[in-house]
């Protein structure tokens, strides 16, 4: 849903721009609180993996495909506020490096893609979470809903500001039903993706989890070879949950999350679906992209998700989607260390004035 240049017009796009820019800054404030020694570093993880699943393109119906927005599962994985970096992150480097979705659009982009995602599927996933069994299978249920929610909003968000500012005279009613119709069907891929992704760090490592923060779970035992649950000692309560995993090292995880990256944009990236995407789909059927610029980055070496001068497509494509989960994760892992230092710096002890 990367919207490119010239599909809204400048006053739009501006205001935009302050919008995002204002939701970094709260952002940036906020992942303080959220981020620690554990998951400072995961961040940045989340970020390149979501880079990576977004070359992804899944076919969604006759001509169209989609692909990761990652809001829901940022979010979830390492805290709103954090999320919104997160995509942040990941839609600057895809415009500066990559030239996919137009930096005169880029406020747009963060705003659709980053904020509004991220705040409706978190919402959505909080009041869920309250409501279920506080359970691990709750968390990805509610994970899956949230992030299934995320894309149509997100559709529905685009749909507004092309109300207010598109560049083309489409009558508004189309392009709602076109967009939020597909952004369904892909919504369902994004909610598949993002449950597994968070059902699988919660099965190793629910500590890391953000969202799954404050689980209890009762000590188990193993008899004849087999887990069991504790009993209750009578008169002492419920059973203490386990002892938390935080002293344990997050470097397995950390190195299996980059390598599956790696793995996902540089080899199976060859084999997403060439198809336009949700947002290319119905701009192309319904005359949005009439007034589509030309990206200011378009002459970039790593262009169109490709590295300038190599003829093997497999090759070509492969090392740019390495590229990138490199730069992403080293861009995000910069931003999160900074944020958390910022945090450290914040809570040591300072000196007093006590002159009246």
């Amino acid at each position: 849903m990367h919207v490119p240049d010239g599909f809204i017009n400048a006053p739009t796009s501006a205001v935009t721009g302050v919008v995002a820019a204002g939701a970094i800054a709260v952002s940036l404030r906020g992942a303080r609180r959220e981020l620690d020694e554990r998951t400072a570093p995961l961040a940045g993880l989340v970020a390149a993996f979501i880079f990576a699943v977004q070359m992804l393109n899944f076919p969604v119906a006759a001509g169209t495909s989609g692909h990761l927005l990652g809001g829901a599962l940022a979010a979830i994985l390492v805290g709103p506020f954090t999320g919104v970096l997160c995509v942040s992150v990941v839609l600057l480097m895809q415009g500066i490096l990559f030239a996919d979705g137009g930096l005169t659009a880029l406020g747009v982009n963060i705003t659709d893609m980053a904020i509004v995602t991220t705040v409706v599927a978190y919402a959505l996933f909080r009041g869920l979470v309250k409501v279920l069994p506080r359970t691990r299978r709750s968390v990805t249920v509610a994970s899956f809903v949230a992030a299934l929610v995320s894309v149509p909003a997100a559709a529905v968000a685009f749909t507004l500001l092309y109300w207010i500012g598109g560049t083309t005279d489409i009558a508004i009613g189309k392009v709602a039903t076109a967009m939020v119709g597909v952004h369904v069907l892909i919504g369902i891929g994004e909610a598949a993706i993002t449950a597994l992704t968070v059902g699988a760090v919660i099965a190793v490592r629910p500590d890391l989890v953000y969202g799954a923060r404050g689980l209890q779970q009762r000590l188990k035992l193993r008899v004849n070879g087999e887990l069991v649950d504790a009993p209750d000692t009578p008169g002492a309560g419920p059973a203490p949950a386990p002892a938390p995993a935080a002293a344990r090292s997050h470097r397995k995880l950390w190195i299996t999350g980059l390598v599956t990256s790696l793995v996902l944009a540089g080899f199976v990236s060859f084999y997403a679906s060439a198809n336009p995407d949700g947002l290319e789909k119905v701009a192309a059927d319904k005359g949005i992209d009439e007034k589509a610029e030309e990206h200011a980055n378009a002459d970039s070496p790593l262009a169109d998700y490709g590295v300038e001068d190599i003829a093997n497509a497999r090759v070509s494509g492969g090392l740019a989607g390495v590229i990138g989960v490199g730069v992403t994760v080293v861009a995000g892992s910069a931003v999160f260390w900074t944020v958390r230092r910022r945090r450290s710096d914040d809570a040591s002890p300072t000196n007093t004035d006590t002159t009246v």
